[in-house]
C-alpha cells in the first residue's frame, strides 16, 4: 500500500467543529486514520442579532488550535477547512475568519447553501446504492433537503433553521417539552409548505437522514434493539423505533436527557427539536422508515479531492469501489482477488441449478470473495475469521446490515460445521435460520474459488459444470498444469457433497 498523503478535513458547523485525518492513497482510494471533535456552539445567541458571539468564538479558537495541533503532530501539510450555516450568516464573518487565520494559521473557506447541499449529495451518492433518495440533514443552524433520482441531483433547498435556532425560537415561552415540540413541528411544516419541488418528489424515493441529529437517533434506537453491529451507515430506522425515542425524548428533564444512552451529551438539549423537525418532515413527506448515512459534507469533500472525476458524476459502482479501497488498504494480492471473484461469480452461475439463490445473492458472495484473505494481514492461522471480522467492522459502502453479516459468515465458512449457532443468534433480526444454508453453499462455492487459483497464477480463464446424476463434473479451461489447483479444490469435495448433496469431480 503507497500512501500519496494524508490530509485534513475541518468542518466547522454552528453546533460542532469536526477534525478528518485521512491517508489518500495513489489510486484515488482513501482511508480515515483519526478523528476530532468538539461540541463548539459557534451558533448559539445569534438569532437575536446575527453576530457570533465572543464566548462562541474564543471557545471555537481553543478547538481549533487543538486541531492545528494535532494536523502538525501528524505532519499534515494540506488542510481542507470549510465552515457552514453559522459563520455563512454571521455578520462579523469577515473579522471571525481573520482571527481564526491569525491565531490558528487555519484559512476556513465559507461554503454557499448550495455548495454545501452538493457536498452532502456527492458524500451519499458515492456511499449508497439508493437511486432515488430524499436527503435531509438537521444542522445547528440550518436544514438541508437535497432530492436526487437516477443518481442525478434535481433540487435542493436550505432553510436557516436547525437544530440550535429552532430551540432558542421556542425557548422563552414556558412551554412543556412536549408543547415546544408542537411548536417546532407546526413551525418547521409551514416552512417545508413553501417549497414548490417537494410536493412533486417521485414517491420510491427513500428518506435518507444526514448529520449528527440521525446519528444519534441511529446509536439510540440500535441500544434500545441490542442491535448487534456497530455500524451507522445504510441502518434503517423504523417508524416505531424513532416514534419511541422520540416520546422518550419529550418526557425527560435536560439532566435525564444526558444519561440517555447512545445520546451525545453536547447534543442533548438540542436533540428534541431536532426530532420535531425530523417528525414533522417525515409526516410532509409520508414516509415511514429512513436509512441513516454515516457519509455526508466531509465524506463529499474527500471524494471531490481523492477522485476528482466525482466533481462530473458519481461513483458507478459505489461497492466495487469500497471494497477495492479494503483490498488496497490491507495489500491484498490484487490479481489473485480478481481471480477470485471472477471464478466465484462463474460456480454460483453455474451451480445455479442445485442452489437456486436469487441473483442478489452475488453481492454477498462477491464481498466475501474480494475480502477473503485480507484476515493474513492479521494472521494466517485462522484467517478467515480475521477476514470475517474486517467485512463486519470496515465500514463497507453499498451493501445492507443482512448482506454483511451473511458475507462475514461466508468469509468465516471454512468448513462444513463452521456456522456456530451462538454466533449466528446474535444476528437474528438480520437473518433467519434459513439463510445458514446458503452460506455454507457460499462458503464452498468460494473456498473452491480460492484453491482453483493455488498458484496466483490466474492459469483457469473458465469453469463449464455438467450436473450428472448424483455427481457435479467441473471442467476447467486452461493452457497450463492446473494439478495444484485441481488438488486444492478437491479438498472441498466433502463438505461440497455435505451441501449439495453431490459428488464433486474436477477435470
Amino acid at each position: 500500500m503507497n500512501n500519496l498523503e494524508r490530509i485534513a478535513i475541518i468542518d466547522l458547523g454552528s453546533n460542532t467543529a469536526r477534525l478528518l485525518l485521512v491517508d489518500v492513497l495513489d489510486n484515488g482510494h482513501f482511508q480515515i486514520v483519526d478523528q476530532l471533535k468538539e461540541a463548539t456552539r459557534l451558533g448559539e445567541g445569534m438569532e437575536r442579532d446575527g453576530f457570533l458571539k465572543p464566548a462562541r468564538i474564543q471557545e471555537t479558537i481553543r478547538t481549533l488550535k487543538m486541531f492545528r495541533k494535532l494536523c502538525d503532530v501528524n505532519g499534515i501539510e494540506r488542510i481542507i477547512a470549510v465552515a457552514t450555516a453559522a459563520v455563512r450568516r454571521a455578520k462579523n464573518q469577515r473579522s471571525f475568519l481573520d482571527e481564526v487565520s491569525a491565531t490558528c494559521g487555519i484559512k476556513l473557506r465559507v461554503l454557499s447553501a448550495e455548495e454545501e447541499a452538493i457536498y452532502v449529495y456527492r458524500g451519499v451518492i458515492n456511499t449508497m446504492d439508493i437511486p432515488k433518495g430524499l436527503i435531509l440533514e438537521i444542522g445547528g443552524g440550518s436544514a438541508k433537503i437535497i432530492y436526487y433520482n437516477r443518481r442525478n441531483l434535481l433540487n435542493y433547498e436550505t432553510l436557516p433553521f436547525g437544530a440550535i435556532t429552532l430551540t432558542e425560537l421556542f425557548a422563552e415561552d414556558n412551554l412543556s417539552p412536549e408543547e415546544q415540540a408542537v411548536k417546532v413541528e407546526e413551525f418547521f411544516t409551514e416552512q417545508l409548505s413553501r417549497i414548490e419541488w417537494l410536493k412533486n418528489v417521485d414517491p420510491e424515493a427513500q428518506l435518507i437522514g444526514v448529520g449528527g441529529s440521525f446519528r444519534n437517533l441511529c446509536r439510540m434506537t440500535k441500544i434500545m434493539k441490542k442491535y448487534p453491529l456497530k455500524t451507522i451507515h445504510n441502518y434503517v430506522v423504523r417508524e416505531t423505533d424513532f416514534d419511541h425515542v422520540y416520546d422518550l425524548l419529550k418526557s425527560l428533564d435536560l439532566d435525564r436527557k444526558k444519561k440517555i444512552k447512545g445520546l451525545s451529551s453536547g447534543r442533548a438539549d438540542i436533540l428534541p427539536a431536532a426530532f420535531a423537525a425530523i417528525s414533522a418532515f417525515k409526516k410532509y413527506v409520508g414516509k415511514a422508515d429512513m436509512v441513516i448515512s454515516g457519509s455526508g459534507l466531509r465524506t463529499g469533500i474527500m471524494f471531490n479531492y481523492a477522485v476528482p472525476s466525482t466533481l462530473d458524476k458519481p461513483i458507478s459502482d459505489v461497492l466495487t469501489f469500497s471494497l477495492n479501497t479494503l483490498v488496497d488498504f490491507f495489500g491484498c494480492n490484487k490479481k489473485h482477488v480478481e481471480q477470485t471473484v471472477a471464478l466465484s461469480v462463474q460456480l454460483f452461475k453455474q451451480l445455479r441449478v442445485l442452489h437456486k439463490f436469487p441473483r442478489q445473492y452475488l453481492k454477498i458472495l462477491k464481498v466475501a470473495a474480494f475480502l477473503y484473505e485480507a484476515g493474513k494481514k492479521v494472521g494466517f492461522y485462522n484467517f478467515e475469521k480475521h477476514s470475517a471480522y474486517i467485512v463486519l467492522n470496515s465500514n463497507i459502502y453499498g451493501i445492507s446490515h443482512r448482506d454483511l453479516v451473511m458475507a462475514s459468515f461466508v468469509c468465516s465458512c471454512t468448513g462444513i460445521d463452521d456456522v456456530n449457532p451462538l454466533d449466528w443468534s446474535r444476528y437474528r433480526d438480520l437473518v433467519s435460520d434459513e439463510d445458514v444454508d446458503a452460506v455454507r453453499k457460499m462458503g464452498v462455492m468460494l473456498r473452491i474459488a480460492s484453491c482453483l487459483d493455488r498458484s496466483l497464477s490466474s492459469i483457469i480463464s473458465g469453469i463449464n459444470c455438467d450436473i450428472l446424476g448424483d455427481s457435479v463434473i467441473m471442467k476447467t479451461e486452461t493452457d497450463s498444469d492446473a494439478t495444484l489447483e485441481i488438488n486444492s479444490a478437491l479438498e472441498v469435495g466433502p463438505d461440497f457433497r455435505k451441501v449439495f448433496r453431490k459428488n464433486l469431480e474436477i477435470l
